[in-house]
Parts: structure tokens; sequence; C-alpha cells
């Protein structure tokens, strides 16, 4: 199968990614999916119906933008291919031993939305998806530069009775941060390449959480190919699958001029 767009990091590939991914049979690192949400009227918001069913055979671990009504809508269909939200891995696998929630806000600062009986949407959801043992999906939480008071301390031996016996520990305060669920990042303005594009500061943290160096991304909806970009300037290899060839096109010429971009030229 010949990709529409191809260089020593990324290959792009035009068609539905329901037959080019099982095609191409490949193991992914992490998905990364903005799919079509269903919610509106355009010709082009339609729910791939199967996808996470092909998805689930070529990756463990997904990341998924997405409204909260399309994911109420749509749960049975992510349990139904065996994808678990991380927040709910508690008691899912003997022996996983989880107390959190790995799913991201991202606030746009710019909103959208003008009614008034109703508050101004300023943030989209981006949850995080995983198959198989929690203790086989790769986790590296980005960090982040603090600039508070240090905090590095020697921890006690004493502990209160219900937490057990935890011997003496110490803590150096390396001036970084887990970073937080919510964050903050400009949406895209302007020359837009694609309606819903997604800026590299959303995508770099998320890529860098559920990738190993050198691992490989698939993002089966990749309209402007933002994520193959995100993916090469992380250290990763990407692969990318559009529907549209208007939409490869242009991709292909912000993926060809990114290693200029990533070297500090100018395209």
């Amino acid at each position: 199968m010949d990709a529409y767009y191809e260089d020593e990091t990324v290959q792009l590939y035009l068609g539905d990614m329901r037959e080019i991914l099982p095609a191409l049979a490949v193991t992914a690192d992490l998905i990364v999916a903005d799919p079509p949400y269903g919610e509106t009227s355009h010709g082009w918001d339609r729910w791939p119906d199967g996808w996470l069913d092909v998805a689930a055979r070529h990756a463990q671990s997904m990341w998924s933008f997405g409204s909260m009504r399309m994911f109420m809508r749509r749960a049975a269909e992510f349990s139904a291919a065996d994808w678990h939200l991380s927040q709910d891995v508690v008691g899912h696998d003997e022996g996983d031993d989880f107390h959190g929630d790995i799913n991201i806000v991202w606030e746009k600062h710019n909103g959208s939305g003008f009614a008034r009986d109703r508050f101004r949407r300023v943030h989209e959801h981006v949850l995080h998806w995983y198959r198989g043992p929690w203790a086989g999906v790769h986790q590296d939480v980005p960090r982040v530069p603090y600039s508070g008071p240090n905090k590095s301390a020697r921890g006690s031996a004493n502990r209160a009775a219900h937490t057990g016996v935890v011997g003496a520990s110490s803590y150096v305060d390396n001036g970084t941060r887990l970073m937080r669920s919510v964050i903050k990042a400009a949406a895209v303005r302007g020359q837009k390449r694609h309606p819903d594009e997604k800026p590299l500061p959303i995508l770099d943290p998320l890529i860098r959480y559920g990738c190993p160096p050198g691992g490989l991304v698939i993002d089966p909806f990749a309209g402007s190919s933002s994520t193959l970009e995100a993916a090469a300037a992380a250290g990763m290899r990407a692969i990318g699958i559009e529907g549209r060839e208007d939409y490869c096109e242009a991709s292909a010429l912000r993926l060809a001029a990114m290693p200029l971009l990533l070297d500090g030229g100018a395209a």
C-alpha cells in the first residue's frame, strides 16, 4: 500500500481507517484519535461505525478527544471493543492498584457557544482508554517547571495506624511537578488547515504520557496531521490516516516542511 506522504519518521495514508489500518498490519504503542462526534448536521460529522473495534486490534492504549455527550452515547461501543476508561482501572485486573483520573480537560481560553441558558464552553475532554492489564500500558506523566518554595524534606517513620508501617524516606525537590489534568492551550486560529485542528501544546503531553521514546503513534483521523507533527517533535514515529484528499494534500506540505521547523529554520 502506497503512502500519500512518507519520510523517515511519519507516514500518511489516504482512505478509511477501517480499511487502511488492517492492511498495514501494525501495532502501535499509542493511538491518538479525534473522531467525528456525530453531533452536527455537517456532512463530514458522521460517527465511523466499527472504528473502535479496528483500533482495538492495533493498540492497547488510546487517547480520544470528544464531548461528554459523545462519550456517554458511545459508552457501550467502547466497552464492546474492550476499551476500559483509565479512571475505572481499579478492580479491573487482579493486582491493579490505581487511584486517580487520567482524563484531561483542555482549556481553550477562547470559548464557543452563545446560548444564554448555559455556561460558555471553553473546554474539551480528552479521555484515556486502555486494553489488557494496566501494568502493560506505558505511562509517563510529563513534569512541568515549578517556581514555588523548595519542598525538600526528610520524611518521618511515624505514620498513622491506618496507613501501616512505612520506613523513613526523604524527598528532594527537583524544581518540577506533575502536569495537571487541566491543560491550557489556545485553540488554533487564523489559517487553520482543518476546522477541528488541535494545537501542538495539547497533543505533546498526551503523546509523551502514552508512548515510549522512539515508539509508534497512530492517528486514525489525521485531519491536519498535527498529531504526526507533535509525535515527530517528541522523537516518536507516527502513522496518520485521513479520508479526505484535500486534507492529505495540505498535510503533505506541512509534513514536508517539518524537518526545517524542527531544525529551527523557516518553512
